[in-house]
């Protein structure tokens, strides 16, 4: 239960990300995210549900600093994100909330072994680290989500892994930072059912763990089982939260009504 008389680990006020389209000479605006305030207490799994294009993964994009908002703020442990200036707090932002995409191999080289990415985040956000440290690091991620034996799986390529074990190594990734919050971006998109199963099931142990989680998706049989907190996002804009109980069992915002109707006819949730 999050203590609501503290101030949340991270929130937002009236959060907005706007995105020309078109030519150089046009006026078309993208309104992907309007005036979004959104809190995140300490221990709290939240899900940004709602359909391709709702907004979800451009609030994920912008609590990780990916992007910058066209107006509004971002507050993590009371700070400002409008305040960060230096390259080293910069890094330092993105160790306390990394973010866990689809495929973590996706924008890498596949010539590089599975050990290439978290060596290389540890090198970047954890300097204080030798080398061998670095290794023994990476080892302890590996085997907390479950890649054992870690020192072998750790020289594997990326076309030696299944789709469960690449999406782990983006777990192991994260958890080597020492984060203070997960962000995950569509993490089941394109997984088939038993590997749904399987990323649920890290989900869970990390929570169990005391984990703080923000997860982007358009699934909404993941949002109802990961999450504690669901937030439901149409055309950029939050339309109502609440526990996914209710929020499954008896949605008030029509557009809510409306969608969670179309994926149950489906066959979706």
């Amino acid at each position: 239960m999050t203590d609501t008389a503290a101030e949340p680990l991270l929130r937002t006020d009236r959060l907005t990300r706007h995105f020309k389209v078109g030519g150089a000479l046009s006026r078309r605006t993208l309104h992907a995210v309007d005036d979004v305030s959104l809190a995140l207490g300490a221990r709290e799994i939240v899900a940004l549900a709602g359909e391709s294009g709702s907004g979800k993964s451009t609030i994920a994009r912008l609590l990780a600093k990916i992007y910058q908002p066209t107006s509004g703020e971002i507050y993590f442990t009371g700070r400002p994100l409008s305040s960060i200036r230096s390259r080293a707090d910069l890094l330092r932002y993105r160790g306390e909330v990394p973010m866990v995409f689809q495929d973590p191999f996706s924008a890498t080289n596949p010539v590089f072994r599975a050990s290439h990415g978290i060596l290389r985040a540890l090198t970047l956000h954890r300097p204080e680290l030798g080398r061998q440290q670095r290794y023994e690091e990476a080892q302890r991620a590996f085997e907390a989500v479950g890649l054992a034996p870690a020192a072998e799986i750790m020289q594997r390529y990326p076309h030696e892994l299944s789709g469960g074990q690449r999406q782990r190594v983006g777990f192991a990734q994260a958890l080597a930072m020492r984060p203070k919050l997960m962000l995950l971006d569509e993490i089941t998109s394109s997984l088939d059912p038993e590997l749904v199963a399987e990323v649920l099931n890290i989900v869970r142990e990390l929570a169990s763990e005391g984990m703080t989680m923000l997860l982007a998706t358009h699934e909404m049989s993941f949002a109802r089982e990961a999450s504690s907190r669901v937030c439901f996002l149409d055309q950029g804009v939050i339309r109502e939260q609440g526990p996914p109980e209710r929020i499954f069992s008896e949605p008030s915002d029509p557009r809510t009504q409306a969608f969670l109707k179309r994926i149950i006819e489906a066959g979706r949730l």
